[in-house]
């Protein structure tokens, strides 16, 4: 589509506050009571260890830093017979292939979406926010490396973070021989029905979902998406380009210094008069972001084009710049964590939903320690494991501050 189509253009500028969309009511209920929602798959006779404990135990011991099914067992076995009692044990305990067994059996996407809501029910009070604050939910996909399924194939997520909490909303497995294009609008369900309602919800992805029929589906919920625009989309990519972004003065620059190195990152936006008068569906600014990076004296330079679906009133360069940073914590806030913290990609998890379930445990534990104040999700977990009481009583109590 010619660039000609776009008869009107102007520089984004400062407009209207936005007023941040209400919140649902949430209970406060402890984690035995959350999971007794998860249907058990296991028939009831001969049913010996309870459905809820087990989840629990499972939740606690990733919390403390458990990587695996087995590890999992081995820190129930550890507990003492008081901690035990606690989780509906005695001194009877499961085999660690009953564990196993059962987690493998669970349907993955109901239990990301009852530990997410019992995690959103664990979040203090909100601070006092900017008038035109938003809760920004990143998407990304990830590869589990050690995964296989039995066709030879690995197992791939896609999940959807809350960049202000910290908390993973939703995880959705992609089918085999598929891949995240397909699962996003089952992912954007997953997360409606954990927040109870999208609008005003601005999601950011990477350049592969900048896809007509994503931007429509958001749309269709009220919601709002900012996307980068990669080769992936040419003529898209190509209109963004030739825009005459040398007219436009700097809307917002940051620096940054440290590891040796200096960044400025600069945005520039403008504003789309005419509405689908580029190739990209609720269009309403073209945005371009520039990094400038000096390390050991050499300087580096990559730029960026992005859309996003927000007018200038709602979506001032600031604003842009804060949330196209944002994108990155699902991948260094949450991946990168998985990979070096519990050694996800070590894991050969692959039976069943095992692989699915022991990463929505992983997301638990992560957005747990972020919930509480941790930085530092390792020295988190090993404070966990060394006072397994205390953590006890934090997960099973119906009091999100208690320690």
């Amino acid at each position: 589509m010619a660039s000609f189509l776009i008869p009107a253009l102007t520089v984004t500028a400062p407009g209207m506050d936005f007023l941040p969309a209400s919140v649902t009511d949430r209970e406060h209920g402890g984690l035995l009571h959350a999971l007794a929602a998860v249907p058990d798959p296991r028939d009831p006779r001969g049913t010996r260890y309870p459905l809820a404990g087990l989840l629990t135990v499972a939740v606690c011991a990733v919390l403390a830093g458990a990587s695996s099914f087995a590890a999992i067992s081995d820190w129930l076995l550890d507990l003492d017979v008081q901690a035990r009692d606690r989780l509906g044990f005695g001194r009877r305990i499961p085999a660690g292939t009953t564990v196993w067994r059962l987690l493998t059996r669970l349907d993955a996407g109901l239990l990301a979406q009852i530990l997410a809501g019992w995690l959103r029910t664990r979040t203090g009070p909100a601070p006092a926010r900017p008038r035109r604050y938003r809760t920004v939910i990143a998407v990304d996909g990830k590869t589990l490396r050690g995964a296989r399924r039995h066709d030879g194939g690995q197992v791939h997520l896609i999940s959807a973070l809350d960049t202000a909490t910290g908390i993973v909303l939703a995880q959705v497995t992609i089918a085999a021989k598929s891949n995240e294009i397909p699962a996003f609008a089952p992912l954007l369900d997953a997360v409606e029905a954990v927040l109870g309602d999208l609008t005003g919800v601005i999601f950011v992805a990477d350049a592969l979902h900048t896809q007509t029929e994503h931007a429509r589906q958001v749309a269709a919920r009220g919601a709002y998406l900012l996307v980068q625009v990669k080769a992936n989309q040419p003529t898209l990519h190509a209109q963004l380009k030739r825009l005459p972004w040398a007219q436009v003065p700097a809307g917002d620059r940051t620096r940054d210094r440290g590891h040796g190195r200096r960044e400025t990152r600069t945005v520039k936006a403008i504003t789309l008069h005419t509405p689908g008068g580029i190739a990209f569906p609720h269009a309403e600014q073209a945005v371009r972001a520039t990094r400038t990076r000096i390390t050991a004296g050499r300087t580096s330079r990559e730029t960026a084009y992005l859309t996003v679906s927000l007018p200038a009133a709602d979506a001032q360069p600031a604003d842009l710049q804060d949330w196209i940073r944002r994108a990155w914590h699902i991948e260094n806030r949450l991946h990168h964590v998985r990979d070096v913290t519990f050694r996800e990609d070590l894991h050969q998890a692959r039976t069943g939903a095992g692989p699915a379930v022991i990463a929505t445990l992983r997301n638990t534990a992560i957005g747990y320690h972020r919930i509480r104040g941790a930085t530092n999700i390792a020295r988190a977990n090993r404070r966990a494991d060394r006072r397994s009481h205390d953590l006890i009583n934090a997960v099973t109590s119906s009091y999100p501050t208690t320690q």
